[in-house]
């Protein structure tokens, strides 16, 4: 590690990456479990105290910072798990790369490793869903988090439907693409003779359609959500029509509407409790 009286020589950008590295290292032992020694918490409790001096950050950035020297200052070896620790840990990096000038994404952010063990999904039997032209990796790899998150069997892609093993997809997915089966169809499920979803029900996520609390959700059956520009295909609203129907989210601001994955987010928490809630009065 540089002495802290030679990163006090950098110029204050190089100082500022050089923290933030260090900084990055160390959190990520600690989500991984490792260590940190006493030797490395007390030198970054004096990097970070020189820091929170620094006039150039704003007020409550170096209040902050004094708060997490304080953390690390009198830290043992704690667990690395210890959440006091990670919050102080990511504080400062953060704070650092803010000042950088650095844009930060979601890619930026550390957690526990992305490895999740297949045997601990317990799936419902049918929950299906079917992502049609949905352009961006991070709404991809955000929208297999949710699916993974509320028990989907499975995951659909329509043939344009942004590739799930993009890196920015699976940075956002945080691993759920490797545990939640998925399949790209080559054609149009809706206009081909061979339809892959056979007398299964389907329904649509869009505007104009019977509010979230008010639709009757499957026990089994594949939810459409559609292109963040175009919404759901013409051909896709038309099955969804003589099937299940659109289901709609309420929303009350100017903009009235959001983000797809957040929107097939919502709709997701809402069919799983659904189905959670129907298992229940079965036993």
């Amino acid at each position: 590690m540089i002495t802290l009286e030679k990163l006090a020589k950098l110029p204050r950008s190089q100082q500022l990456r050089k923290v933030a590295k260090i900084t990055e290292d160390m959190e990520r032992r600690c989500a991984a479990s490792f260590s940190c020694s006493n030797t490395e918490l007390q030198y970054l409790a004096r990097v970070v105290q020189y820091l929170s001096n620094d006039v150039e950050f704003s007020h409550a950035a170096r209040n902050a910072l004094q708060g997490a020297h304080v953390i690390l200052a009198r830290a043992k070896i704690a667990e690395p798990s210890t959440d006091e620790l990670r919050r102080a840990l990511n504080t400062v990096r953060h704070i650092v790369l803010a000042e950088t000038g650095r844009a930060q994404a979601d890619w930026d952010f550390i957690e526990s490793s992305g490895y999740l063990d297949p045997s601990k999904r317990f799936p419902y039997s049918g929950m299906q869903v079917y992502l049609e032209d949905i352009r961006s990796p991070f709404n991809v790899g955000s929208m297999f988090r949710a699916a993974e998150s509320f028990g989907v069997e499975k995951v659909w892609l329509s043939p344009l439907c942004a590739d799930p093993n993009h890196k920015r997809a699976q940075r956002t997915a945080m691993g759920c693409i490797d545990v939640l089966p998925w399949e790209r169809l080559c054609d149009d499920p809706f206009t081909s003779t061979n339809i892959p979803f056979g007398e299964v029900p389907v329904f649509v996520l869009e505007t104009s359609g019977i509010p979230l609390k008010e639709f009757q959700f499957p026990s089994k059956g594949i939810l459409i959500a559609g292109s963040e520009e175009l919404g759901v295909s013409p051909n896709a609203l038309v099955a969804a029509d003589h099937s299940l129907g659109r289901v709609s989210i309420p929303s009350y601001g100017a903009k009235a509407s959001l983000n797809v994955s957040v929107a097939f987010g919502i709709v997701m928490q809402a069919w799983a409790a659904a189905l959670h809630t129907a298992a229940n009065d079965v036993r």
